[in-house]
This record gives structure tokens, sequence and C-alpha cells, in this order.
């Protein structure tokens, strides 16, 4: 699914993310990745990579984790298969001690955008990432409930 998510962006911006992933960054503690299946296999996918330091968490707070890599395949889309992984992931970085969840997506993936606003997320000024400085790119954020009292 990983190659199906990046041909997703080729076909949407032109070309793959490029941003440096390393599968040490989806175990726990530090990161988490859910893959949803169903009778005919996988149909999507979502997880988050915790940020606490580095070249790519500038603009970033200690205990930000952010989610990558969310996607469902055409055929299970409309099945809530989107908010069922986003869920997980919340309820996941809010059982690791994460604070909020961050994220990049970009102006062509108006159902990405409409799925975290109707979650509860909201823009995030300034931008982070690699795409940071790109007019497509979105970077929204939603505090987790961590039990703290305000």
């Amino acid at each position: 699914m990983i190659d199906e998510v990046q041909q997703e962006y080729v076909r949407r911006y032109g070309g793959p993310d490029s941003t440096p992933l390393r599968v040490e960054e989806f175990l726990p503690p530090v990161g988490v990745l859910f893959v949803v299946r169903d009778a005919e296999g996988s149909v999507g996918m979502g997880g988050w990579r915790a940020h606490d330091g580095g070249p790519e968490a500038d603009g970033l707070r200690p205990g930000d984790a952010e989610i990558k890599r969310m996607y469902v395949r055409p055929q299970a889309r409309g099945r809530g298969v989107a908010r069922a992984v986003l869920a997980a992931v919340e309820r996941s970085a809010t059982e690791a001690g994460r604070r909020r969840l961050v994220l990049e997506t970009g102006l062509r993936q108006p159902e990405a955008i409409g799925l975290y606003t109707s979650s509860g997320y909201r823009p995030l000024v300034p931008k982070f990432g690699l795409y940071r400085h790109e007019e497509q790119s979105v970077c929204m954020v939603k505090d987790l409930d961590t039990g703290s009292a305000p």
C-alpha cells in the first residue's frame, strides 16, 4: 500500500512524497502503523511517528506526533475506514503520552482535509516539514486529551 499511496501523490501532485521515513520511526513507543484488513486483504493504513527533535521537527513542540501514510484503497472508500484508522491513531498516540497530533496534507486532497476538519483538526501555523514552503501544503493540528487537568 505504501507504493499505492505514493502513486496517488504522483497522480495528484506530479511526484511522490519525498519526506524521509524509516521503519524504526513507526515502532512503539515512538510510533505505530495500523493496517485495516477485510475479507479481500488490506484496505487502509495510517500511523504516527514522534517528533521530539531533528530537522523535520522545526516548529513543532516536544510531545508532538505526526500522522503519516493515511491511505484507503479506492474500493474501500466511503466505508468509514479512514475514520476508523484516524481514531486508532489518535487513541494510540494518546496512550503513548503524545500531546498533539500534527499532519501535512495538500490542497489536492480535499477528502483528507474534510476528514481532518470534521475530526477536530485546525490549521497549524507556521507550517512544518519538508513541504512547509509549498503553496499546496496544508498543515493541521489537534490537541490530544492526555487526561491532565486544564
